[in-house]
């Protein structure tokens, strides 16, 4: 914890209070918020305690560069991990990693990372024990690094993991910044300011186990198409090579068992009505927690999410069978906005109706009256609190502070900070670095103010 407030005191320039929020006829009988001191630390600060930028270094030889690439020309969708050495350094910790694993990610953000010396911007995974064991980095086992594609603002997806952990959202993944070198046989490349990230799975679990309730539960992702409407939907064991609706990625070997319990918590949120669902929901899930994270979620304008797209999600099920829900990839969001299912305006889209009534989980819930006022409550408290426009243009800007002097990199990509979302989208008019009637802050907090 003392490292988070290090972080704290470095980069806000202006110390951010929560505004109080009088309570409405119905909040007197609402679960308590969780302070932030009820989540775990998180392994990966956005800036660690020394206020620097740290650090990361990875060198591989051509050998094995060339596996990669023929591996990519192969199959785009790879999964071929190559070897590398790995160091981290923020200048208070320095740990190295040798003969770690290393991979390209991403589905769409995919692109050919290119030759020696002359690389582009790419995703990239970590896993330190794929060649040998017991080796992690910042206590992790695996790391992900991630380019700000589409985020020429260098921030969307830090500060929403930062958003999710300051709400007590404490299934949120951790992610900061760090400046990345990858040197191929000797040929150095300085890559920028990329996002670390922790990683779903293995030390993810551990992390949070006493949270959780037990680290060897079943631990899934889900994919395009997970509406949890259909107990027949494709199911299978993470193979590297099938693009499974959900994909079971702990403990294989116990695939049947997991699949079963999914198939039944499927059924009976489909079926189950009134008292009888909320009495079962209640039992099955941390409910306070599940619409917590999704206020978060409407809070950033994330439209690619499970209410409305059906899709960026990993859920896990603790050994006593209860369901976590677990927000992932968070890099389209702040007006970012795009038009896809029901969304059309990622800024003032009603909270409500966020997505379809087809995918049940959060529309059912919603149907209780304090559950419903318990979603609304949280979202009045992130507007008048971490996510209100002035306290959140202040953290962003002071990230930009630190990380703005190491932006420019040898790759020529993506050179400058700007205040503008992705190109592709559509509401251009969004800012989140200026006041104004298109802050996206801004608009947000009007929608949740009228909210009834």
């Amino acid at each position: 914890m003392k490292r988070i407030l290090g972080i704290l005191l470095v980069v806000l320039a202006v110390a951010c209070g929560r505004k109080e929020i009088v309570p409405g006829p119905d909040d007197s009988q609402l679960p308590e918020i969780p302070e932030l001191a009820q989540i775990p630390p998180r392994v990966v600060p956005v800036l660690p305690a020394s206020g620097k930028v740290p650090e990361v270094r990875i060198s591989i030889t051509e050998a094995q560069w060339k596996v990669l690439l023929d591996a990519f020309d192969k199959n785009n969708n790879t999964q071929q991990y190559i070897h590398c050495d790995v160091t981290y350094s923020d200048g208070v910790i320095s740990e190295s990693i040798k003969d770690a694993g290393l991979r390209l990610k991403g589905n769409t953000s995919r692109r050919y990372p290119g030759e020696a010396g002359n690389l582009h911007h790419v995703h990239f995974g970590l896993h330190f024990e794929e060649y040998a064991e017991n080796q992690k980095l910042l206590g992790a086992s695996r790391l992900d690094l991630k380019w700000f594609k589409d985020d020429a603002a260098y921030c969307r997806e830090v500060y929403c993991y930062d958003l999710f952990h300051r709400a007590g959202v404490w299934t949120a993944i951790s992610s900061g910044y760090t400046r990345l070198w990858i040197t191929i046989g000797g040929k150095e490349t300085y890559m920028g300011v990329y996002e670390l990230m922790e990683h779903v799975r293995g030390s993810y679990l551990k992390h949070r186990k006493d949270l959780f309730g037990g680290k060897d539960g079943h631990l899934w992702k889900a994919r395009y198409g997970a509406s949890l409407s259909d107990a027949n939907a494709w199911m299978g064991v993470d193979d590297n090579e099938h693009d499974y609706t959900y994909e079971l990625k702990s403990k294989p070997e116990e695939f049947a068992l997991a699949k079963a319990q999914l198939q039944d918590f499927i059924r009976q949120l489909n079926t189950l009505k009134g008292e009888a669902f909320y009495n079962w929901a209640a039992e099955t899930m941390d409910v306070e927690l599940l619409l917590k994270t999704y206020a978060v979620n409407v809070a950033v304008g994330m439209w690619d999410d499970y209410w409305n797209n059906m899709n960026n999600f990993y859920f896990y099920f603790n050994p006593d069978g209860k369901f976590f829900f677990i927000p992932y990839d968070y890099d389209n969001t702040l007006g970012t906005s795009h038009e896809c299912g029901s969304q059309r305006d990622s800024g003032r889209q009603d909270p409500y109706r966020w997505g379809s009534d087809s995918n049940p989980l959060i529309v059912k819930l919603l149907g209780k009256a304090e559950w419903k006022a318990y979603y609304k409550k949280c979202l009045q408290e992130l507007c008048a609190g971490d996510f209100e426009a002035n306290a959140s243009m202040d953290r962003i800007k002071g990230w930009h502070t630190v990380i703005a002097p190491f932006v420019s990199n040898d790759t020529g990509e993506d050179m400058e900070i700007k205040d503008r979302p992705a190109s592709w989208g559509n509401k251009s008019q969004y800012r989140i670095l200026s006041p104004g009637t298109n802050n996206f802050f801004t608009v947000k907090a009007s929608v949740v103010k009228a909210m009834k």
